[in-house]
């Protein structure tokens, strides 16, 4: 009896502990973000010279393992992942310009989160894009670091909150005049819409019938549509 009530107290604290480290998380990241970001940029610097905050959340995202059956949990743990290692990259290697001034900073450098280690095109594209194919959103809260990103929030991504969160951040982004630019019947869209071609255009939709689903002002139907160069300066305030 005594054997059965220690293994049930060690489940118990396994479970209430996971419980409390992914609420840490989700607390800690909130608080980091809404100190370090302002106006969609970075202080990194800040950071730098003070990266208390940052290791502390490194070292708690290292134990952490989310179901992808628990999809808002799932989602919202590696959304925030994806946005704190990005940031966790370009400190490490401050100052920097822009993240592609770092070698292999998408897809060569592996990171310990979720109980894995990972590079963040697979936190990208293998744990979000590939279990999630019919969610395009992503690509409106996924912050590479770069101005031609859609900025970055002062806020975790929260699982109680994630989809109305996620709507939100698309609407800033397709009704910012920076990142949709129209000039009467020519515009021209982020390449994040070229890249990422075949997640805006399923069920028979092309992409300004993706942009008008969320944009106040619709683009014209016969709309003639390019694409402006990616900016990749480093989002970074001062």
């Amino acid at each position: 009896m005594k054997k059965n009530t220690t293994i049930l107290v060690l489940l118990l604290g396994t479970f209430f502990g996971f419980a409390q480290t992914t609420a840490d998380f989700y607390k800690k990241s909130d608080a980091f973000f809404n100190t370090y970001v302002k106006n969609g940029k970075v202080a990194y610097e800040a950071i730098k010279s003070n990266p208390q905050a940052l290791e502390e959340l490194v070292n708690i995202a290292k134990g952490i393992t989310v179901a992808k059956e628990n999809a808002d949990e799932y989602q919202a743990f590696w959304i925030n992942g994806y946005n704190l290692w990005v940031i966790k990259e370009i400190v490490e290697n401050y100052p920097v310009k822009s993240p592609r001034d770092v070698g292999g900073f998408f897809d060569k450098t592996k990171h310990d989160i979720g109980g894995t280690s990972i590079t963040l095109n697979d936190i990208e594209n293998k744990l979000l894009r590939a279990n999630f194919p019919s969610e395009p959103r992503f690509h409106f809260v996924l912050v590479c670091g770069g101005l031609g990103c859609p900025p970055i929030i002062n806020q975790a991504y929260m699982p109680s909150t994630l989809d109305v969160q996620l709507e939100k951040q698309t609407k800033l982004a397709l009704n910012d005049s920076n990142f949709i630019q129209v000039n009467k019947n020519k515009v021209k869209i982020s390449q994040i819409f070229e890249w990422y071609k075949g997640d805006f255009t399923q069920d028979g939709k092309d992409v300004v019938d993706f942009i008008n689903t969320y944009k106040t002002e619709k683009l014209p139907e016969k709309a003639k549509v390019s694409y402006y160069p990616y900016d990749w300066t480093l989002n970074e305030s001062k």
